[in-house]
This record gives structure tokens, C-alpha cells and sequence, in this order.
């Protein structure tokens, strides 16, 4: 069975998306700039190598219903998945099926039930948990995460989502690795501490 990851892009002060989400602003204002890093120096799937990796290790993807609504559009058909996405909300709705391999699956039984069902169409691989952020404080909280992978862009967005509020800090080891990927972002990753 593979890892529970969280993947996320922050920015140097923490936010997880500008201020304002709208569906015209689905990341707030200024917070496309989060995943440029994704953007630069592309293959022919329209990803760098590194954005690739991402997806590469993972079996299943975990999203909150919020993030569906708003992404599901700029995501476009087909999205960039390529794996089942499971979709976290309170309205149930049959599956969604999309070009490329990319499902999405309207979960109502909550976190376990979705992690349950993620892992089991991702067989051995990981399950990628992409957010927004509350859902990932939710999976924080609950003790659900084995990793997070920070994607820390170099700027700075003032204010927006923040992703590490509330949680408790010394849940974290310290940085596991840390590896410098060009002027606009550093990747980081931060283990779970276990009882």
C-alpha cells in the first residue's frame, strides 16, 4: 500500500491561494502564480518534469468538493489527472468520467470513506490528497497524512487561504528534504509524526 500524500504550492507567507476565490479567480488574486513552477519548461503533456513526478507516484487523487466546482472547468477534458479523482462533498452525484483516464467519484461518507475507496483503485501507489486547504487540515488533523509536500513559491501573496492554520507544529518532523528547483520554487517535504 503506498503513502497518503498532501501536495500543495504555498507561497513564502504561507497561503495556499490569494484573497478572493472566485469562479473567475478559482486560485484568489495573484495566487496562479503558485504553480507557475508547473509551467516552465514543458513536455509535450503541457507539465515540466517535475509536475509530472507529481502525479507519476500516485494512484488516486483526493479533492474537496469546493475545489472541484472551481477547478473542474480550467482543468478542461481531459483534465491532468490521468487517474481516478475522488471528489470529498456533501452532494452526491454519479461519477463524472473524462477523457484520459481521469473519473471523478462524489464521495458523501466523508474522509475515511474516501481515503478507503482512493486506496484501493490505487492499488500499491500513493494517494495524492491535493486540497483545497481545509480539506487538508481535515486529513491533517485526523492523522490520516504520511507526508506533506510543500511546493514553496518564491512570492509573496498577502493574504488568501493560509494552509498550516490552527494545526499543531509539533505534529511535524523536521524537513526531510529539501531541493532547490530553479528561481521560482523549492520543494520540501515534511513527515507525520506517529503516536
Amino acid at each position: 500500500m503506498g503513502k497518503v500524500i498532501v501536495e500543495q504550492s504555498i507561497s513564502l507567507d504561507g497561503f495556499s491561494t490569494g484573497p478572493d476565490v472566485t469562479n473567475a479567480e478559482p486560485m484568489g488574486v495573484g495566487g496562479e502564480a503558485l504553480h507557475e513552477w508547473m509551467y516552465r519548461d514543458v513536455g509535450p503533456s503541457g507539465r515540466n518534469e517535475e509536475a509530472e513526478a507529481l502525479l507519476r507516484t500516485s494512484g488516486a487523487v483526493i479533492v474537496g468538493r469546493r475545489m472541484f466546482d472551481l477547478g473542474v472547468d480550467p482543468w478542461g477534458d481531459p483534465p491532468p489527472f490521468h487517474m481516478p479523482v475522488f471528489v470529498i462533498t456533501h452532494r452526491p452525484r454519479d461519477p463524472l468520467p473524462r477523457t484520459g483516464g481521469t473519473t471523478y467519484y462524489f464521495v458523501t461518507g466523508g474522509l475515511e470513506d474516501a481515503l478507503a475507496q482512493a486506496r484501493k483503485s490505487a492499488g500499491d501507489k500513493d494517494v495524492s490528497v491535493f486540497g483545497g486547504a481545509d480539506l487538508v487540515r481535515q486529513f491533517l488533523g485526523a492523522g490520516l497524512v504520511d507526508e506533506v509536500r510543500i511546493h514553496l513559491a518564491h512570492l509573496l501573496l498577502g493574504a488568501g487561504t493560509r494552509l498550516f492554520d490552527g494545526l499543531d507544529p509539533a505534529n511535524f518532523d523536521a524537513v526531510e528534504s529539501w531541493v532547490e528547483a530553479g528561481p521560482s520554487v523549492t520543494h520540501l517535504t515534511l513527515k507525520l509524526r506517529r503516536p
